[in-house]
């Protein structure tokens, strides 16, 4: 056992070593500060319109959404008491090499010219982005793999995130500024995959994983604290103009508080408990977010935003009574941190809810912010018709990469 330990390390150290020259080599031949990022005149080949917004408009939602990447969904897998302190330290092994790698990936798919990346704030919201789905696989794996495999499920989750990224939002148009099906439904379902290939019979449950203790629940309370402060920046990061900003974050909210009204609701009829934990809170908090990333920036109206939230927020609890089980006995997945109810069914109501949306989008209602939202339906180049179908056929085409991918992985 300790020769086992030993080699183990070794392992870790000598692929991070490996990957860490591999980048710094990448970073030095292709990447550059784009002229976004600098004072100097602007190169004619390259897009610069995010330019006058980097210094006041840029940068707060990028440190927004970094802290939330980090901290929010680092300290949420710290309820599992066998598990709290290790998983941590492994969220941030995940986000220091996935930012390095998302940048190296989508750049070459977005940032591109003249044989270089050209890097930005832009740039780096969309790597975090990227990062935040690796993070929510690896919650469907926790605790069955070490971190030599979490590296290896990184490098590759990477490289098909952005695959499905730009074949839904470049090839194919797709509205889904906040990620309800790029970031939240292809991270759950990819490490479902992932979970079930590596299926292991004898491990235990999820509650009995849980640990009632204080200290879990501590790093829950912080986790959702950030959430609630910083998610709404998330959801509102990749919206191109300011203007645009005011809807996605308020819907957030109002999904946010409706969501976690939802789970006092159900959760005192489904359990005996007499307190509720912070984590169930936690997961409402979550499925409330993740149902409004592709319908945020949409006319989705604020008692609409209530009504999506508060069934979001019934996800969770419904979930691990009755789906979760279900998963594990029949389907042999075991999912550690239960991103399947979190995560996983509220993007694919979010989907649904913006497949909705879009066949009601008309310039009337929009006025100026439809070619924000919609520009190829505001340019004429299609109707909403064509547009709800783009938005439709997205869901299974991501439900596809994410599987076979995590097949693949696992």
């Amino acid at each position: 056992m300790p020769e086992h330990t030993t080699a183990s390390r070794l392992q870790l150290s000598g692929l991070c070593f490996l990957l860490q020259i591999l980048t710094i080599i990448l970073f030095a031949v292709f990447v550059r500060y784009s002229p976004e990022s600098s004072p100097g005149p602007c190169s004619q080949q390259l897009n610069c319109s995010w330019r006058n917004q980097d210094s006041g408009f840029q940068h707060p939602r990028f440190r927004d959404v970094h802290l939330q990447a980090l901290l929010g969904f680092g300290l949420l897998v710290a309820f599992l008491g066998r598990y709290g302190p290790g998983s941590v330290a492994i969220s941030f092994l995940v986000v220091a090499f996935a930012i390095q790698w998302a940048v190296l990936i989508q750049g070459f798919s977005y940032f591109f010219l003249n044989g270089k990346i050209y890097v930005g704030a832009q740039s780096m919201v969309s790597a975090d982005f990227c990062t935040a789905a690796i993070l929510i696989s690896t919650g469907a794996i926790l605790g069955r793999v070490n971190p030599v495999q979490m590296l290896l499920l990184t490098l590759l989750g990477v490289t098909l995130f952005t695959l499905n990224e730009y074949i839904l939002l470049s090839l194919m148009g797709v509205s889904d500024s906040g990620g309800s099906l790029t970031v939240h439904t292809f991270g759950a379902y990819f490490g479902l995959m992932v979970s079930r290939i590596l299926h292991q019979p004898h491990m235990d449950k999820r509650k009995e994983q849980q640990d009632t203790g204080h200290q879990p629940d501590v790093f829950a309370v912080v986790g959702t604290i950030y959430l609630w402060i910083f998610w709404p920046s998330f959801t509102s990061a990749t919206t191109v103009h300011d203007n645009a900003e005011p809807w996605a974050v308020l819907n957030t909210y109002f999904s946010l508080v409706a969501s976690t009204l939802a789970s006092f609701i159900l959760l005192p009829v489904l359990y005996e408990e007499s307190t509720l934990r912070m984590v169930q809170i936690q997961d409402a908090t979550l499925a409330g977010m993740a149902v409004m990333g592709m319908a945020g920036e949409m006319l989705v109206t604020p008692f609409g935003a209530l009504i999506v939230g508060f069934l979001a927020g019934l996800i969770p609890p419904l979930g691990f009574r009755f789906l979760t089980p279900v998963l594990c006995s029949r389907l042999k997945i075991q999912d550690t941190c239960g991103v399947h109810n979190v995560h996983g069914l509220p993007g694919i109501l979010g989907t649904l809810l913006g497949m909705l949306l879009t066949a009601l989008a008309t310039a009337d209602a929009y006025g100026g912010r439809l070619e924000l939202v919609f520009p190829l339906v505001a340019q004429g180049s299609r109707t909403a018709t064509d547009q709800v179908l783009c938005q439709l056929c997205a869901l299974p085409i991501t439900l596809l990469l994410a599987t076979l991918g995590g097949s693949l992985t696992g």
